[in-house]
């Protein structure tokens, strides 16, 4: 099973979020597609409700790229946690925190998201990583192998 890791594509901040993963991951097999992006419609296709969602997801995909579990806001944030191993998963205590009130508080986030790293310009990806960015539909495909 493959993880694609949905994300605002036109967010200064939720790029920045991106290039924290790819610096501190160790296993370096996630993928990443921007929410605005063909990939991220034909993962989402068969779950309408997660496509009206203005939010991280993260999406494991099967074999066949049907999408068998979507994880969202905190849920997903706590999946990267897990995801990065080390000292990330220090944060999966928040778990102990009732989801509602662990989602308002990413929806806070969320909603000044455009505001926090205004400046930033999006980082391009280096050659090596470049292949974990699925842009086009053709993509998807990558995740076969």
């Amino acid at each position: 099973m493959k993880s694609v890791l949905l994300y605002d594509g036109e967010c200064g901040f939720c790029s920045r979020v991106v290039s924290v993963i790819m610096r501190h991951e160790r296993q370096q097999t996630l993928y990443f597609a921007a929410l605005q992006s063909p990939v991220a419609s034909t993962l989402l296709l068969k779950a309408p409700h997660s496509r009206q969602l203005d939010s991280v997801l993260w999406v494991d995909v099967d074999s066949d790229l049907a999408a068998q579990r979507i994880l969202s806001r905190s849920e997903a944030g706590l999946q990267v946690c897990s995801y990065l191993g080390g000292w990330w998963q220090a944060l999966r205590i928040a778990r102990l925190i009732p989801r509602p009130w662990r989602d308002q508080l990413y929806d806070i986030v969320a909603r000044n998201r455009h505001r926090l790293l205004r400046s930033v310009a999006c980082e391009l990806p280096t050659a090596s990583n470049r292949q974990r960015f699925l842009n086009a539909a053709d993509d998807v495909s990558l995740l076969h192998s």
